[in-house]
């Protein structure tokens, strides 16, 4: 077997994958729970046409609302963790689907309270929070639903709209599926004539290769092959956003963009001024990329460079035993109560570690905190995976802090703050790992690193939201999403953010088909955003220590209890201004002076 072949599922050593067991002890277990699911419909559709009547049956509704939100967030997560772990096995594939159908169902079922909740006249809510004190606790809910009265339509064409839900999830089912399951890569070759497995999850180490010839010829070959299936990657997302429109319009929304971030509370201004502040900050970019073809060498930087060190034979090798160690040190500034919960998830097998044949690539936190939040990773041993696995328990023990100390209903944070702890937690690692550095060496190649996050996070993902929000204007101009439209948007959004030094070789004008936040409904700006409110939040617990340590856990834990920007300003961050984005892209610009002058 080639070195680089990955493992079959079944040859994953057991104690480096996630426990599901916790959830389901057994695909038997989880068969029943569905089964039981699926004839509480009739007891949803009890209360249709009473949710008014009193404050009784209005606060019993929502308590068995809260009772089936449980279930089902475990019935889906066991579900897609288990299809997760492998996108070809079949029976977990039809296991998703399953439960996928169980939540339209129960969701279809309940269709009919929003429309309710919201003809309860003012008047008459208000005397139910009297009358029925426990209703307090759904104060928030009520209010979050209440204030979208223009977007609620009729109770039968609300039933209408969830019925199609599954539906609407198609185009993204179908794109993850194609990109994680069917399209086949081929072998690579280095410089020395080496054979290299490519795949979605070893791009993007390969590109990290200092061996130019593997990584021209990696990129070569992967953007040749999703060439080869462009009008399908382009024809996935035409239907997604035609499901956006549809229900944009449904709901009285102008754009697509609007009833997205209307979900979560954030004003289409932070979006658009996002995109306007990176603008103005792209000669700091230029900048960067400057310096990377200096630092590299080379006649022309291509985009096959972009992801390689440019501080040369300082790379490591960390095992993911060192990774967990160095995460543990390096937020021992959030307090022995954060590190012992790490260290909970690290021995208790939240975590599924290393790639295998067929498993989702990248990583992500499953949100699902029942009974404990679960963390994929494709463990690599490189400095990046280090990172990815702070990321990643970030996200989950903000799930784990917001699940604990909310009640159900407000226990789920909204996306605009979802990668801010994720975040927090590799700036915590960054600063860590450069505090303790002293050989001059080391400390250009982290910063090389750090500045490669905020190249990734705050300007490419940027790069991305531009490209979603012209995707649909397209869309809603009633163009049709073609392969030859998004790759020359794409192609021309490349070299704006790349600039001059950047040849923006023809295959990245492809990158738009890998990318599968792009079905996740406006999704990628909030890492640019969750970024710089995470350097704001990081700065904070540096020259203030605990006090902004305590503001950051009460931030953590208080899930969607508030708008977002009242929760980030429970952290000292007021990310309603633009200042945030300004003073993380000024640091952004003083590493990349740090690291010329290193380098000199």
């Amino acid at each position: 077997m080639q070195e680089n072949t990955l493992k079959k599922r079944c040859e994953i050593a057991e104690e480096t994958t996630w426990n599901l067991k916790d959830i389901f002890e057994s695909d038997d277990a989880w068969a029943n729970e569905n089964a039981s699911l699926k004839t509480m419909s009739e007891k949803i559709s009890a209360y249709q046409g009473r949710l008014g009547e009193n404050a009784e049956t209005l606060l019993q509704y929502l308590k068995l609302q809260d009772a089936l939100k449980v279930r089902l967030s475990k019935l889906t997560g066991y579900a897609s963790c288990k299809s997760d772990q492998d996108t070809g096995d079949s029976f977990y594939q039809d296991m998703r689907g399953k439960a996928n159908s169980t939540a339209v169902a129960l969701d279809s079922a309940g269709a009919f309270a929003s429309s309710e909740i919201m003809a309860i006249p003012d008047d008459v809510l208000d005397a139910f929070f009297i009358q029925e004190p426990a209703l307090e606790e759904y104060r928030r809910k009520l209010y979050k639903l209440r204030r979208k009265k223009a977007h609620i339509l009729s109770p039968a064409e609300e039933t209408l709209l969830a019925s199609a839900g599954e539906m609407a999830d198609a185009p993204g089912s179908i794109a993850s599926i194609f990109l994680n399951a069917d399209i086949r890569y081929p072998d690579v070759l280095d410089a020395e004539g080496n054979t290299h497995q490519l795949n979605g999850s070893s791009l993007v180490p390969l590109l990290e290769s200092d061996d130019r010839t593997l990584r021209k010829n990696a990129f070569d070959a992967y953007y040749a092959v999703l060439d080869q299936f462009k009008n399908t990657r382009a024809a996935t997302l035409d239907a997604q956003f035609k499901q956006l429109i549809f229900y944009a319009k449904a709901r009285k929304y102008p754009t697509t963009l609007a009833a997205s971030l209307d979900n979560t509370e954030v004003p289409v201004p932070v979006y658009l001024n996002l995109i306007e502040a990176v603008h103005q900050n792209l000669d700091k970019m230029y900048k960067y990329v400057a310096l990377r073809k200096k630092m590299l060498g080379v006649d022309e930087l291509h985009m096959y460079d972009v992801y390689t060190p440019i501080v040369s034979n300082a790379a490591q090798t960390i095992s993911f035993e060192k990774a967990k160690e160095n995460v543990l040190e390096a937020l021992a500034v959030l307090g022995k109560d954060y590190t012992d919960l790490l260290k909970e998830g690290f021995d208790n097998r939240w975590i599924d570690i290393y790639p295998n044949e067929g498993k989702r690539g990248g990583a992500y936190s499953s949100g699902n905190a029942l009974p404990h939040p679960y963390v994929l990773l494709n463990q690599k041993d490189t400095l990046d995976s280090m990172f990815t696995l702070a990321h990643e328990m970030g996200h989950a023990l903000h799930s784990y802090h917001s699940h604990k100390n909310q009640p159900v209903s407000t226990s789920s944070y909204v996306i605009f703050v979802a990668e801010v702890a994720s975040t927090c937690n590799e700036v915590l690692l960054m600063r860590h790992l450069l505090k303790k550095t002293t050989d001059k060496k080391q400390r250009a190649y982290l910063i090389n690193n750090f500045l490669d996050k905020f190249k990734g996070t705050i300007y490419r993902q940027t790069m991305f939201a531009e490209f979603e929000l012209k995707m649909g204007e397209m869309a809603e101009r009633g163009e049709t999403l073609t392969a030859d439209s998004l790759c020359k948007t794409y192609h021309d959004l490349n070299q704006l953010y790349f600039g001059p030094d950047m040849v923006s070789d023809d295959g990245i004008a492809l990158e738009w088909a890998r990318i599968p936040h792009f079905y996740y409904n406006y999704y990628v700006f909030q890492y640019a955003t969750g970024f710089s409110a995470a350097v704001a939040i990081a700065n904070r617990i540096q020259d203030l220590g605990e006090e902004a340590v305590s503001g950051y856990k009460r931030f953590l834990s208080s899930g969607s209890s508030a708008d977002p920007i009242s929760l980030l300003k429970l952290a000292g961050v007021d990310m309603s201004t633009p200042e945030p984005v300004n003073s993380a892209l000024k640091l952004f610009g003083e590493l990349i002076d740090e690291l010329k002058e290193l380098s000199d």
